[in-house]
C-alpha cells in the first residue's frame, strides 16, 4: 500500500496567515534555523546519536532534512524532562550519556568498531538488540536497554522529528494549533487548512 502523498504541500506557506502567531512563529524558526552540530554531545557522543537517529527515521532525499540529531541534543542539553520518568530510567542527560556510550560498546565487542562506523544491517542489529533488552553490560549502570530504547531512543527521536516543519509538511499536517485550533478532530477527517493527499497517479494537487 502507497504511503500518501503531499506532492506540493508546505507548511510554511501558512507563517504569516491567521493560521499561526507571533509566539508559533518564533518557535519554529528556531528549530529551523538549528544548526547541524553539537550543544550537549562530545564528539563520540555526537557521531554516535546521529548513526542512531539515522536508523530510527532514515530521511528521504526529495525534501529538506530534519537536523534532527541537534535537535536530540538540544533537548538534551536543555535537561527538558517529560513531566515523569520511569523506575529504572536515570535522568535525561545521564540516560543519553549512558546509552551512548554502552551502545558503542555493545558494537566495539561485537563488531571492533565504533556504531558509527558499522553497516546498515550491523546496526539495525544492534538496535533490535537494544529494543529486546539484550544488550547487557557494566557501561549500561543497571539501566535496561529496553528501557532506554522505548523511553529514550522511539521517545526523543520520533516526537523530536515530527516536531519539525519538513515532516509535517510530508504528513499533510496544518501545524501549530495556536491560534486557529484544529476541529475536525474524528478519524479521516481534516481542517481546510491542512494538506490534501493527492490521489494515486496524480502527483501534482494545489495547495
Amino acid at each position: 500500500m502507497p504511503l500518501p502523498d503531499y506532492t506540493g504541500y508546505d507548511v510554511l506557506d501558512k507563517r504569516d496567515t491567521p493560521s499561526w502567531d507571533d509566539a508559533s512563529r518564533a518557535i519554529i524558526a528556531d528549530r529551523i534555523a538549528t544548526a547541524d552540530e553539537p550543544a550537549w554531545c562530545n564528539r563520540d557522543q555526537w557521531r554516535t546519536l546521529r548513526a542512531l537517529c539515522a536508523i530510527i527515521v532514515p530521511q528521504p532525499e526529495n525534501r529538506p532534512p530534519v537536523p534532527l540529531a541537534a535537535l536530540v541534543d538540544r533537548k538534551i542539553a536543555m535537561g527538558k524532562s517529560d513531566g515523569y520518568r520511569r523506575a529504572g530510567l536515570p535522568a535525561l542527560q545521564e540516560a543519553w550519556r549512558i546509552g551512548l556510550a554502552a551502545l558503542d560498546e555493545a558494537s566495539l565487542h561485537r563488531h571492533r568498531a565504533a556504531f558509527v562506523d558499522l553497516d546498515k544491517r550491523a546496526c539495525i542489529e544492534l538496535v533490535q538488540a537494544m529494543e529486546h533488552g539484550t544488550l547487557t553490560g557494566d557501561t549500561w549502570h543497571n539501566m535496561s536497554s529496553k528501557l532506554f530504547f522505548t523511553q529514550r531512543v522511539l521517545h526523543d527521536i520520533c516526537t523530536t522529528y515530527y516536531a519539525h516543519p519538513s515532516a509535517w509538511s510530508a504528513i499533510g499536517f496544518g501545524g501549530p494549533a495556536n491560534p486557529r485550533g484544529y476541529v475536525r478532530m474524528n478519524f479521516n477527517r481534516s481542517d481546510p487548512w491542512e494538506g490534501k493527499e493527492v490521489p494515486p497517479g496524480e502527483g501534482q494537487r494545489a495547495r
